[in-house]
């Protein structure tokens, strides 16, 4: 019996392996396993025998059964992987799928852009932590204890230190402008340079307005710098932006960290300066503010603001995006929707 047994586990092991479709491996498999098969017909015997003979004979047979089915399973799953594979001729003279090209994100892309503007004029590219302090992002930059941009309605506080003060009370930095005092205390003056970022705000959402978004700052730190200097550096990034001259207004604007301030509108180029939604029907949109740095700002870097001065500026790159491509709602731009972005490749 044992050798009947070792006998039939080579044989059927090769008619597995014999087996070329579907349909005959099934035919093995009745042969062996099935109500009337061989091994089947085996197994009836055992009662037989005695029971020492049974208990040798019972697992042999129980080894060969579980050999021929993991031997069935392994031939299927090799047969539907044959019949997938392509199995015609192959034309090696043909041209290959081309791979999909992919490109950069159209804010980023803005980002890149003005990168090169500003190295063009001797601007160092500074970066920072996304996560910052209520010392850089509100102490140092001239915000009153009681400013209403502190309170959660308009910050994301980190959970655990939203009771704290200072530098232990951390946040999503709500704009890059802490960043102008970091690199001043590493650096000193003179400086010149700009940080690009993604910042976050607690708000509503609308076709101007988004929870995280984009600004790229420019600072230039000098002695006796002129505000006429700073206006002619603005018109010219925007001429170097939208490859033509762009009209432009300059107002009066309050900020913390400036003294002057302004605020910088461009004429809509979504609407052509008509009106629209996305410049509230007045075909003006605000682009950037800016000004000078406050005295205080620059004594938290530790300058003196009777030796120094500058210009500073915070474009919105989300809206000057829009204005480039035409694009009417900011939220297309962080919908991850391929439809959309494919445009831009």
């Amino acid at each position: 019996m044992l050798e009947k047994l070792e006998s039939m586990r080579s044989d059927s092991l090769a008619e597995i392996l014999s087996a070329g479709s579907p349909e005959q491996l099934q035919e093995v498999r009745q042969k062996w396993m099935g109500k009337k098969g061989l091994l089947t017909e085996v197994l009836k015997e055992l009662g037989k025998l005695t029971a020492e003979e049974r208990k040798t004979v019972g697992r042999l047979a129980n080894e060969v059964k579980e050999a021929i089915t993991a031997a069935i399973d392994r031939r299927q799953e090799t047969i539907l992987e044959e019949a997938s594979a392509f199995s015609g001729e192959i034309d090696l003279t043909r041209p290959g799928t081309a791979v999909p090209a992919g490109g950069l994100h159209p804010i980023t892309q803005m980002a890149y852009d003005l990168n090169d503007i500003f190295r063009s004029l001797n601007f160092e590219v500074y970066a920072e932590n996304e996560i910052t302090s209520e010392l850089y992002g509100f102490d140092h930059l001239n915000f009153p204890p009681e400013h209403p941009a502190r309170e959660s309605m308009d910050t994301y506080w980190i959970a655990g230190t939203d009771e704290k003060r200072g530098a232990e009370r951390l946040a999503l930095r709500p704009h890059l402008t802490g960043a102008s005092v970091r690199y001043l205390q590493q650096h000193g003056a003179p400086a010149r340079f700009v940080y690009p970022g993604r910042v976050y705000r607690n708000e509503a959402t609308d076709a101007r307005h988004e929870r995280a978004f984009f600004q790229y700052e420019a600072l230039i730190v000098d002695r006796d710098f002129s505000f006429a200097s700073g206006q002619l550096l603005v018109k010219s990034i925007l001429e170097k932006v939208f490859g033509r001259e762009v009209d432009v207004r300059m107002r009066a604007g309050f900020f913390p960290f400036v003294e002057p301030g302004f605020e910088i509108d461009m004429k809509c180029l979504v609407c052509g300066g008509t009106g629209c939604k996305v410049c509230k029907q007045v075909g003006w949109i605000e682009v950037m503010p800016g000004g000078s740095p406050h005295p205080n700002v620059l004594k938290a870097a530790g300058l003196d603001p009777a030796v120094w001065s500058g210009f500073y500026i915070n474009i919105g790159l989300d809206r000057l995006v829009m204005m480039r491509y035409g694009v009417d709602d900011v939220r297309l731009f962080h919908s991850a929707d391929l439809r959309f972005l494919g445009q831009f490749r």
